[in-house]
C-alpha cells in the first residue's frame, strides 16, 4: 500500500483526482476481498488496532463526514477552502486528518499540516484525540506546540498550535515553508492573533501558490473574512446539523445567576439523563456557582446519583476530561463562560444547556492606558453555538426573552485590545507602515498611535519609526514590551536573576488562590509570611524562592505545601517553566545573567531601576496621605488593591508616597495591583520628574534631556553589545 501511495504524482491530486482510497473505502474493500489480511496504516505502515475500527465507526457518524468528498475535491482544486460547522460536527478533529491524507498523497513535498487553536488545552486535547483516531503516536506523527510546551519531532506531519505560537514561528520562517496546509480553526472568535495570522497568510500565499489555507468557523464566516484572500466571496462548505430538541425562553432580568442554579437542581431532580453546561458571565460567578452547588448537593437524595459541578475557566488546563467519556451515575455540571463554546466538542453526554445570554468583554482605552469592562449580550452566532451543544434530543434554556434582538456579530478583538505587542511583532516582520498586513478590520487609530508612542518611549523604534536593535531583542521574549524592556535593563543593573522571576510570576496566572469566605483570614495570614517591605514585586520573589526550596527538599510535598499556603501550584509550575524559557532566551542572544543577590540593599535598588526602565508610565503618588494615588500619565486617582501588601494595612498609615504599579483595574474596582514603593530622592528622581512634567505627549528626544534617561540609553547600548 505504501509503495502505491508514494508512487503517485502530485499532479494527480491537484487535478482533483482521488489518488488513494479513504479509510472507509479501504476497510470496505478489506471486508469483501481480504477478510484474512490485516489492513496497514498508510501513515506508519503498521496494522490497524481494534480501537481504530471502533473509533472509525464513531467518526463516520459525525456530520462532517457527509462533506468529506466535497472538502477533498475543494482542497485538491482550490488554494483556499472555507468550512463552517458547530463544535460537535467534528470539524476540528477530522479536517486536519483529511489534510494529512492530502499531503501524504503528494509525499509531503509541499510540507506538513498545522492547525491553530485559541486555547492551549484545546490544542493538546485535539492532538491526543486525533493521534488516537489515526492509530499513531502522539509526539511522533501527531503533536502540539503551546506556550512553554512542545510535543513534536522533525517527523511530526500533523501539528496543533495555538495561534500565537504559530505567529512566533513566522518570525523565523516568514513563508511557512515547512507547511503544505495551514488550518485556521475558530476563525469566528476573531482574536487578535487569528486576524493577524490571516492578514499575513494573504501575503504568504502570493509567494507560495502551492500552499493550501483552510478556514474553519463555527458559524458562517463574516463576508469580510470570505473576501480577504481573493477579493471575492469564497464558497463556504456548511455542515448541516439537526435542530435541538427543545428551546425554552424565560425572562429573568438581572437574576439569571439564581435562575441558572435553580434550573440545574430541577434538572437533577427530574432524573432525566445527561450532563449540563451552564454559560455564566464572569469568573467570580463560575466560582460562586461551583461553591453553591457543592453545598446544595449534600442535601439531595442519594438515589438521584451524584451531582458533580466542574468550573471550566478559559485558559486553565486540566479542568476537562480529554475525550468526554461517559460518567455513569454522575451528572456533570460544567460551569463556564464565553468564549468556551468549542470546549465541549467531544462530549456526547451533554443534554442540557443553560445560557445567560451575556458575556464580559475587556475594551482597551488608549487614553487612560487600561481596560474598561463591559457586560453585553452575546451574538446570535454564539447563541446558536451554545444551543447546538444540547444535541437533537436535548434542551436549551435561554435565560432571556425570545424577543431580545441579539447582535449579528461582535466587535473583533483587534479593535478593542491593546495592540502594542502586535505592533512590535509586525515591526519585527518588517511591516513598517502596517499597510502590508491586510487586516480584516483595521485597528483603532487611537490604539495604534498609542502603541507606536509606547514603543518609541521604550526605545524599541529608531528615529525613522523602524524597529531599533533594542526593539529586535525585545521581540525575542514572550513578554509584553514593557516587561521585555525591564528584563533587558536588568542586564545592565546586575539583577537579571531576580527580574526574570518577577517577569515569570507576573506573566503566569496569579499564584494566589481565592479561598472560601470562611478561610480568607487564614489565607491572608499565610500570604503575609512572604510579604516584603519594599513591595509586591519583591513578595513574588519570596514566594517563588520558597517554592523552589520546597521542590529541592525531598521531604516536602510541593502540592500539599501550596495547598496549605493557599498558593496555586499550577501557576507556580508555569512561572518556573517561563523563567527557564527566559533564561534560555538570554543565553541564546548572549546577554549577561548576573548571580543571585536578592536581599542586599544594592540589589533592591537595582531591581527598582530595572522596573522603572520598563514601567515608568505606571507611576502614582499619594496626594493626600490617605491612599488616594494620583496616576501621573493620565491624571486619574485610584487606590491600592486590598490584596496588596500595602492595601492590607488598616488604618492606612505609613503608605508609600510614590509607587510603581503593574496593573490598574479601572472598571472593576479602580485599584492598583502589584505595587512597589519607589522614592524620588534616589535613582528614580529624574524619571518621575520627566513623567510628571511631560506625560505621554513628549517625544523621545525631549525625554532624554533628563540626567537619568541618558544613563538608561547607555545601559541599553551596553546591554546590546554584550
Amino acid at each position: 500500500m505504501e509503495q502505491d501511495i508514494m508512487s503517485l504524482s502530485g499532479e494527480q491530486c491537484f487535478e482533483g483526482k482521488s489518488p488513494y482510497s479513504s479509510d472507509s473505502e479501504v476497510l470496505s474493500q478489506g471486508d469483501k476481498e481480504y477478510d484474512d489480511i490485516l489492513e496497514l496504516n498508510q501513515f506508519d505502515g503498521l496494522p490497524y488496532s481494534s480501537r481504530f475500527y471502533k473509533l472509525l465507526k464513531e467518526r463516520k457518524e459525525l456530520p462532517v463526514w457527509r462533506a468529506k468528498g466535497e472538502f477533498m475535491d475543494s482542497l485538491a482544486k482550490e488554494q483556499f477552502v472555507v468550512l463552517s460547522g458547530f463544535a460537535k460536527t467534528g470539524r476540528s478533529s477530522q479536517i486536519p486528518q483529511w489534510c494529512a491524507e492530502f499531503c501524504l498523497s503528494v509525499r509531503f513535498q509541499h510540507g506538513m499540516v498545522v492547525c491553530t487553536q485559541i486555547h492551549p488545552q484545546q490544542a493538546v486535547d485535539l492532538a491526543l484525540r486525533v493521534a488516537d483516531e489515526m492509530d499513531i503516536n502522539i509526539g511522533h506523527e501527531v503533536g502540539y506546540t503551546i506556550p512553554l510546551e512542545t510535543c513534536c519531532t522533525s517527523e511530526t506531519f500533523l501539528r496543533y498550535y495555538t495561534d500565537d505560537m504559530l505567529l512566533r514561528e513566522i518570525m523565523s520562517d516568514p513563508l511557512l515553508e515547512r507547511y503544505g496546509v495551514v488550518i485556521v480553526d475558530q476563525a469566528h472568535q476573531r482574536t487578535v492573533a487569528t486576524d493577524v495570522l490571516l492578514g499575513l497568510l494573504k501575503e504568504v500565499v502570493l509567494q507560495r501558490p502551492e500552499l493550501r489555507v483552510v478556514l474553519l468557523s463555527a458559524t458562517k464566516p463574516d463576508p469580510k473574512q470570505l473576501n480577504l484572500f481573493t477579493g471575492s466571496a469564497l464558497p463556504d462548505i456548511h455542515l448541516e446539523v439537526p435542530e435541538v430538541g427543545e428551546v425554552v425562553y424565560s425572562s429573568t432580568g438581572d437574576n439569571y445567576f439564581c435562575s441558572a442554579l435553580h434550573l440545574v437542581l430541577e434538572i437533577h431532580r427530574s432524573e432525566e439523563q445527561g450532563d449540563v453546561v451552564v454559560f455564566l458571565v464572569t469568573m467570580q460567578e463560575i466560582d460562586l456557582a461551583h461553591d453553591i452547588l457543592c453545598h446544595e448537593k449534600r442535601g439531595l437524595p442519594p438515589d438521584l446519583g451524584e451531582l458533580l459541578p466542574i468550573a471550566v475557566h478559559p485558559g486553565q488546563s486540566g479542568s476537562l476530561p480529554v475525550f468526554g467519556e461517559e460518567a455513569g451515575q454522575i451528572r456533570r455540571v460544567f460551569l463556564t463562560r464565553s468564549p468556551n463554546e468549542d470546549f465541549f466538542w467531544a462530549f456526547s453526554s451533554i443534554n442540557f444547556v443553560i445560557d445567560a445570554g451575556l458575556e464580559k468583554r475587556y475594551v482597551y482605552n488608549p487614553r487612560i492606558r487600561t481596560n474598561s469592562v463591559i457586560i453585553q449580550p452575546i451574538s446570535s452566532g454564539q447563541s446558536e453555538c451554545r444551543k447546538h451543544l444540547a444535541g437533537p434530543t436535548g434542551k436549551c434554556f435561554r435565560l432571556y426573552p425570545r424577543e431580545r434582538q441579539l447582535p449579528a456579530k461582535l466587535c473583533p478583538r483587534i479593535v478593542e485590545s491593546d495592540i502594542t505587542s502586535t505592533v512590535l511583532f509586525l515591526k519585527r516582520m518588517e511591516i513598517a507602515g502596517l499597510g502590508h498586513c491586510d487586516f480584516i478590520d483595521r485597528p483603532d487609530p487611537g490604539g495604534l498611535m498609542q502603541a507606536l508612542e509606547e514603543l518609541d518611549y521604550l526605545a524599541a523604534l529608531d528615529n525613522d519609526g523602524n524597529l531599533s536593535e533594542m526593539g529586535i531583542i525585545m521581540s525575542e521574549f514572550p513578554l509584553e514590551p514593557q516587561m521585555a524592556k525591564t528584563v533587558l535593563a536588568s542586564c545592565e543593573f546586575d539583577c537579571v536573576s531576580e527580574v526574570i522571576i518577577i517577569a515569570a510570576m507576573l506573566t503566569a496566572p496569579s499564584c494566589f488562590m481565592v479561598p472560601p469566605a470562611e478561610l480568607k483570614p487564614e489565607a491572608a495570614q499565610c500570604h503575609m509570611k512572604f510579604q516584603h517591605p519594599e513591595g509586591d514585586h519583591f513578595t513574588l520573589i519570596n514566594i517563588f524562592k520558597a517554592f523552589k526550596q520546597c521542590q529541592q527538599d525531598t521531604n516536602c510535598n510541593e502540592e500539599k505545601w501550596c495547598q496549605g499556603l493557599f498558593l496555586n501550584h499550577a501557576a507556580l509550575l508555569t512561572a518556573d517553566a517561563l523563567r527557564t524559557e527566559l533564561t534560555d532566551t538570554l543565553k541564546r542572544i548572549e546577554l549577561p545573567i548576573s548571580a543571585p543577590a536578592f536581599g542586599c540593599r544594592g540589589n533592591t535598588v537595582n531591581i527598582k531601576r530595572a522596573l522603572l526602565a520598563g514601567f515608568f508610565m505606571q507611576v502614582a503618588r499619594d496626594v493626600d496621605g490617605s491612599g488616594n494615588y494620583f496616576i501621573l500619565t493620565h491624571k486619574h486617582v485610584a487606590q491600592i488593591h486590598p490584596f496588596s501588601g500595602y492595601g492590607a494595612k488598616s488604618p492606612k498609615l505609613g503608605l508609600p508616597e510614590w509607587v510603581l504599579f503593574h496593573e490598574h483595574t479601572f472598571s472593576e474596582d479602580n485599584c492598583l495591583r502589584t505595587v512597589t514603593h519607589i522614592t524620588p530622592e534616589d535613582e528614580s528622581k529624574d524619571i518621575l520628574q520627566s513623567t510628571l512634567n511631560h506625560g505621554a505627549s513628549q517625544n523621545k528626544e525631549n525625554k532624554r534631556s533628563s540626567n537619568e534617561e541618558p544613563q538608561e540609553d547607555q545601559a541599553s547600548d551596553r546591554c546590546i553589545i554584550q
